[in-house]
């Protein structure tokens, strides 16, 4: 039983990745959402709507 908030491994996420590409990384959007799934611990459902956002965003 996790004591966070559900979407708050997600929330993390995204404020990871902003933070990596802020810092002018050379990782692709695709690497970094990869990372961060293995890094929090996201669903399948978590991931598409990282990949769905953040590469429309760019």
């Amino acid at each position: 039983m996790s004591i966070l908030p559900e979407g708050e491994d997600l929330r993390k996420a995204i404020k990871w990745i902003d933070e990596i590409l802020q810092d002018k990384t050379d990782k692709s959007i695709s690497e970094l959402i990869c990372e961060a799934s293995l890094k929090f611990d996201l669903p399948p459902n978590d991931q598409e709507f990282l990949f769905r956002n953040f590469t429309n965003k760019n």
